[in-house]
């Protein structure tokens, strides 16, 4: 495989030679080929498809995160993404700050998984990261869970103490990081509206739940591949150290080269990791 090969395979993938995404049927086409992909572009993450970039059918000129408020492409993006988590097609995730994460329906229990709280209607304990989770995160999920989904403007009339918007969106960023919540609308009026997940989307945590961490890296190890159809070690473990540590990554992508599901190709001067093509395309090439 050349370079040039790689990059028009992902190019195909990624819907960024101008097949661009502008309808809900292309939207779901494209997320379910995927698997699962960035919002924007980011260059902590320069290896992995966007929902931006397949919008506009093209990698060039794209805005990151924090300058989409000023590219008029973006908010039709939105409103395109925002129709597939209303019809439950797919589901967001925060990967790291401006970064969210866009994921098909089929493959979010994988994330919850790896991520997700094994209560989930009881109350939250701890964050993503180990730490204790704030009082108003607490009172955040019981309003939800009492009376959701709600915008972030009737949250805060309801939460006691009436926090501000800053912490309000701290509290509920605690919350979306162990997928104790979700959004689940996004209107210009009120922003994000926001529910407990175990209630949106019984069915995912219920799979979520059952699913062991080792399988589900392994899972979504084996679908970035498809996605950017061969990648470096260095690149997997980069974008799935936001998810899980690195050596689970490591052990994973090992388990999986042993298993043959997974093969290395000489690319340019590189040697990347692919998913092992089926014998019959493997005959027809050597053939």
């Amino acid at each position: 495989m050349t370079e040039q090969e790689l990059e028009q395979q992902r190019s195909a993938n990624w819907r960024t030679g101008g097949n661009a995404v502008r309808t809900l049927e292309d939207a779901r086409s494209f997320i379910d080929t995927v698997g699962f992909c960035l919002m924007y572009p980011d260059r902590s993450l320069p290896l992995a498809p966007s929902f931006m970039g397949a919008y506009a059918g093209s990698a060039a000129g794209l805005p990151d995160a924090k300058h989409a408020f000023a590219d008029p492409r973006a908010q039709e993006a939105t409103d395109l993404m925002v129709r597939l988590l209303r019809e439950r097609a797919a589901f967001e995730l925060n990967l790291s700050g401006d970064t969210n994460l866009v994921v098909a329906a089929s493959l979010f229990p994988y994330f919850y998984a790896l991520i997700g709280d094994r209560t989930p209607k009881a109350p939250p304990a701890k964050k993503a990261q180990g730490a204790a989770v704030s009082e108003l995160a607490i009172r955040i999920f019981a309003a939800l869970q009492k009376d959701g989904p709600l915008s972030k403007g009737q949250l805060q009339a309801q939460v006691a103490r009436e926090p501000s918007l800053t912490a309000l969106d701290r509290a509920l960023g605690e919350l979306w990081s162990i997928l104790k919540i979700t959004r689940v609308n996004y209107t210009l009026g009120e922003g994000a509206s926001w529910d407990v997940l175990y209630r949106w989307a019984p069915q995912v945590v219920k799979e979520g739940i059952q699913i062991s961490q080792p399988e589900a890296v392994s899972a979504l190890v084996s679908r970035y591949l498809e996605t950017v159809v061969a990648a470096e070690q260095e690149e997997i473990e980069q974008f799935f150290s936001h998810l899980t540590s690195r050596s689970k990554v490591r052990e994973a992508v090992n388990m999986l080269l042993q298993a043959r599901e997974l093969s290395f190709v000489p690319v340019g001067a590189r040697t990347l990791i692919r998913m092992t093509p089926p014998p019959e395309q493997q005959r027809r090439r050597h053939g």
